[in-house]
């Protein structure tokens, strides 16, 4: 039970998509608006180094629910299934006598679309079935994915993700206002426990133009360019060239990273909303608040876009929480958590039963009890159907990269926070460098893994033909169009399609 409070809270899990931490002005970025978010980590408590257990949607997602590594879940990417047998943080949340709702963003690829959720009002955008019918982004057909095209296709204009959150919003804020009445009438008898799943700021790099024009002129270069060299290390050559970003011209970054500022200020603009109905229907009091995301985003930075990498800008996450009277104010914490971290607290703070085999650890003892003991370590996994299997280890300010088959990488962070002096054949390190080896391989065989998920691709053409030929019916499904998506500048357009 909750150490804290006799009272059973309420609990609002805000997690979004893509989310780099560095851009929040709470996390003490001086250009991007973010009013709400940084209201909410006055009144609460922030951390500063959160890793996610995969740079890639689903793994990341699914770890999060189930408190388990990726190589547990057997979930890896972003088409694989989730074991519907294996426990839930909502299971968790139901079986402690909560009646878990999922507003939103899942982003759970096959049958079981809740995994614990007691109910789910808005769903995903993309098919609920390996094979479904696949999503059309229209004139923005192919930014949504890690390629050039969302670099090219970037802008003042309207992504689908965005109608897509202003949904969730205007359905979370219903919610909230149906709590408020039963609670004025008397009716409210139980703590709600809500989760909302965002979209924002996920790519396509387009942004209304109201929200582009405000960021014009301010956003500048990355901080850690990164120039296509011989010197690169062999994976980031091999994705850069597959994902054609070479080389990308100064306009181009500064517009898509433009862009993404714009959509960060609209996420935020959208929690605003949930907190203005939370505080109208006088349901703040004895709400514990959350905001995370699932991996962040390069925008550029080491020449990188999109996640996939172990780079600070990828792997990290935003965590923010709040507890009237219950947590301490504007804390800011430097200890090395998990996402995983977060799922226990939760669970922890509402008094419902601990997942059996989940790596995830409460932080609440750590925030309330000075002193109190806590291991500063993560893991991250990304492994692809093309061969790559890495994982990651932050261990104290070191952080090991592995790459099966390739040079590891090793950074201390305390004196390099930018990641530009690799010191993986630093003779005065090697003791540092052999032992993070030896424990972010520990448990974990990349040949196993290998193994597994070569039998999981050779049973996925079943999957695919049998959505195709069943069309089985999609309940949680959103129903996104092309027109949603756009940009507004016709003359860009053409010269784009021109280009390509």
């Amino acid at each position: 039970m909750s150490p804290v409070s006799t009272n059973r809270p309420n609990l609002l899990y805000i997690h979004s998509d893509q989310h780099n931490p560095a851009v929040i002005g709470a996390y003490g970025n001086p250009i991007i608006r973010t009013p709400n978010l940084d209201q909410l980590a006055e009144n609460g408590v922030l951390f500063e180094n959160v890793y996610c257990p995969s740079p890639l949607c689903v793994p990341s997602r699914a770890s999060q629910l189930t408190g388990r590594f990726p190589f547990e879940n057997q979930v890896w990417t972003n088409e694989h299934v989730l074991d519907s047998g294996i426990p839930t943080f909502a299971h968790a949340l139901g079986a402690g006598g909560y009646r878990p709702v999922l507003i939103g963003r899942m982003h759970a690829i096959g049958p079981d679309q809740l995994h614990g959720y007691a109910e789910r009002l808005v769903g995903d955008h993309s098919s609920n079935y390996l094979g479904g019918k696949p999503v059309d982004h229209g004139m923005l057909q192919g930014t949504a994915g890690p390629d050039l095209i969302s670099l090219e296709k970037s802008g003042a204009g309207q992504s689908a993700y965005q109608v897509h959150d202003e949904d969730v919003t205007a359905a979370t804020v219903d919610y909230l206002n149906r709590l408020g009445v039963q609670k004025r009438a008397g009716l409210l008898d139980q703590p709600f426990c809500l989760t909302v799943g965002f979209m924002l700021p996920h790519q396509p790099f387009v942004a209304r133009r109201a929200d582009f024009a405000e960021y014009v002129g301010k956003v500048g270069l990355p901080m850690t360019p990164e120039p296509f060299t011989d010197m690169l290390h062999p994976h980031f050559r091999y994705w850069r060239t597959k994902c054609r970003i070479e080389s990308v011209p100064e306009e181009m970054v500064i517009r898509a990273r433009t862009a993404y500022y714009a959509l960060v200020t609209r996420l935020d603009a959208l929690i605003g909303q949930i907190f203005t109905a939370l505080r109208e229907n006088n349901l703040a009091d004895n709400t514990l608040i959350v905001y995370s995301s699932d991996h962040g985003e390069q925008i550029g930075e080491h020449g990188l876009w999109w996640k996939q990498t172990f780079y600070e800008d990828s792997v990290k996450v935003p965590a923010i929480l709040s507890w009237p009277g219950v947590l301490p104010r504007g804390i800011r914490s430097q200890r090395v958590l998990s996402s995983l971290d977060l799922n226990a607290t939760m669970l922890e703070a509402l008094g419902a039963p601990a997942l059996p085999n989940s790596h995830g650890r409460s932080v609440l003892p750590l925030i309330m009890t000075p002193g109190a003991a806590w291991e500063d370590v993560a893991f991250s996994e990304y492994c692809t159907d093309e061969g790559c299997y890495q994982r990651m280890i932050r261990s104290g300010d070191w952080k090991l990269n592995y790459y099966h088959g390739q040079p590891v990488q090793l950074f201390n962070l305390a004196d390099d926070s930018r990641e530009t002096f690799d010191r993986a054949n630093d003779p005065t390190v090697q003791d540092i460098c052999e032992r993070l080896t030896r424990q972010v391989l520990e448990g974990w065989n990349p040949d196993e893994i290998a193994r597994a998920m070569a039998a999981k691709r050779a049973d996925q053409p079943i999957l695919h033909a049998w959505a195709q030929q069943t069309q089985p019916v999609e309940q949680y499904r959103w129903n996104l169009r092309p027109e949603m998506d756009y940009l507004d500048d016709a003359a860009f357009l053409r010269g784009i399609a021109a280009h390509v």
